[in-house]
């Protein structure tokens, strides 16, 4: 029996009440966006298709997604997790797809790289999380898997990042650890 498919496409009324809640959330929070203009992000987002439904992913795993900048040369915008801390509804995850089988006992039911390649989002690297750190404090009590670089995953590792004593820490950890303060955070170029 073939899986079946995953619908990505919200209805109008769902398109309607996701786009309320961003518009709301983006007059909220005026100092991460603060030379963007509403109208031409809802623009985008109104022929953004598929997009749209990775943004209600987003929110309704506790992301709370907001416009943070805009790339200067394809003109799309960045949508990043906002949420104080890390996303409820994506934590106790180990760090990718091979940590999560090489784990003996008490696997997680998945992993921070499956669950986002799920969404069709990105994990943050540590650059972009540096820079959502600079438009609020995120992650001071839980934390999140970042990218990690190669070099380090081919030794079994990955790194995470959260907010502690007013400064923004990164860590290492093995890959295949999870806890349930730790998630993830992901960013959506539309």
């Amino acid at each position: 029996m073939a899986a079946a498919k995953v619908q990505r496409k919200l209805s109008a009324t769902q398109a309607e009440a996701l786009l309320q809640t961003l518009k709301s959330r983006f007059d909220r929070f005026p100092h991460r966006h603060s030379d963007l203009k509403w109208s031409s992000i809802l623009k985008r987002l109104e022929t953004a298709g598929d997009k749209l439904w990775s943004l209600n992913e987003m929110e309704q795993t506790g992301g709370e997604p907001d416009v943070i900048g805009q790339d200067g040369t394809s003109g799309e915008y960045l949508f990043v997790d906002c949420s104080p801390e890390s996303p409820k509804g994506r934590r106790s995850l180990c760090y990718d797809q091979q940590a999560r089988l090489s784990r003996k006992d008490h696997p997680p039911q998945n992993s921070a790289i499956e669950f986002a390649s799920s969404m069709k989002i990105e994990i943050l690297s540590e650059e972009t999380y540096r820079q959502l750190q600079t438009l609020g404090e995120f992650d001071q009590k839980t934390s999140s898997w970042i990218l990690t670089p190669q070099e380090i995953r081919s030794l079994d590792g990955a790194l995470f990042c959260d907010r502690r004593y007013d400064h923004v820490f990164v860590y290492h950890n093995g890959a295949q650890s999870y806890y349930a303060a730790r998630g993830f955070r992901g960013q959506l170029k539309v």
